[in-house]
């Protein structure tokens, strides 16, 4: 089964959110059943994030989306904890800053985008510019609503110089959220994740679904597609995201670089340095 075409919102499709089953697991029945599956998928995301690096020759931009507590940071630090930080980067979005609210709303994402052989992943991105500033009129629509095209445009130009992007939007619900700020609420360990903005957003979650539904009917493109990913189960989010990245990097058929450098010729040198120092004559 490809989980790509199994989430993968298509080009000219109509999302509905509220028909989407947060729950879904597939054919795993529980975590204990998808572990091998995910062990693996693991070890090869580390192999093939490494050959990216070395290869030189593409980058990936990892977006990911959603309502509070839908699992943004567990994704990054469960799917992607092991990658080399060689290549790999992660940046959080978050309000503005003085130097960054003085440009264009996509410059921030644009200084911040891969460069080749880098994995990047964006928490939350350019897209809280369509978003947030909806919901809380920011911004008058005819503003906002133009940057969709923007938006698509500047994912194009990204493709055009070689970078592949996924986009991924963690599905749950109001009552999905509602049982994981009740937790935070109860766990000490994570209590310092709270922040009354979690609270008072939660009283927008339809206006945001909305949102959301726009931003994925309306920016999900053949060179950048969105993912609807069911997430109340955090086992299967993180092996349906992980899934998706292996796939599709396996799909560039990447191949190491040759050696910059005469490998024979340096093993001579080596071989003769060792033999000198051990007292043998070459």
């Amino acid at each position: 089964m490809s989980y790509r075409k199994l989430f993968e919102v298509r080009p000219g499709s109509v999302v509905a959110l509220s028909e989407i089953d947060s729950d879904f697991t597939g054919k795993h029945r529980d975590k204990a059943a998808a572990a091998v599956q995910m062990k693996r998928d693991d070890l090869r995301l580390g192999d093939l994030q490494y050959l990216l690096y070395a290869e030189h020759q593409r980058s990936l931009l990892i977006v990911l989306q959603g309502m509070d507590a839908s699992g943004k940071d567990g994704t990054i630090r469960h799917v992607f904890g092991a990658l080399d930080p060689q290549g790999a980067r992660v940046h959080a979005f978050k309000q503005p800053s003085r130097e960054e609210a003085d440009h264009d709303f996509l410059w921030r994402a644009h200084i911040y985008a891969p460069a080749k052989g880098e994995l990047v992943i964006f928490n939350r991105s350019h897209y809280e510019d369509v978003l947030i500033v909806r919901v809380h009129d920011l911004v008058p629509e005819p503003v906002w609503s133009k940057r969709f095209e923007l938006i698509n445009e500047f994912e194009r130009n990204l493709a055009l110089a070689g970078t592949t992007i996924l986009k991924f939007y963690l599905h749950i619900t109001a009552e999905d959220q509602g049982k994981r700020f009740e937790k935070r609420l109860d766990d000490p360990t994570r209590q310092w994740k709270i922040s009354q903005a979690d609270y008072t957003e939660r009283a927008y979650f339809k206006q945001y679904i909305r949102a959301y539904e726009d931003v994925l009917n309306k920016t999900s493109t053949a060179y950048a597609p969105w993912f609807v990913i069911p997430s109340r189960r955090k086992w299967f989010r993180n092996l349906a995201v992980s899934k998706i990245v292996v796939e599709t990097l396996k799909s560039f058929d990447m191949k190491f670089p040759p050696p910059a450098v005469d490998i024979g010729e340096i093993r001579r040198k080596f071989h003769a340095a060792e033999a000198k120092e051990d007292g043998v004559t070459v």
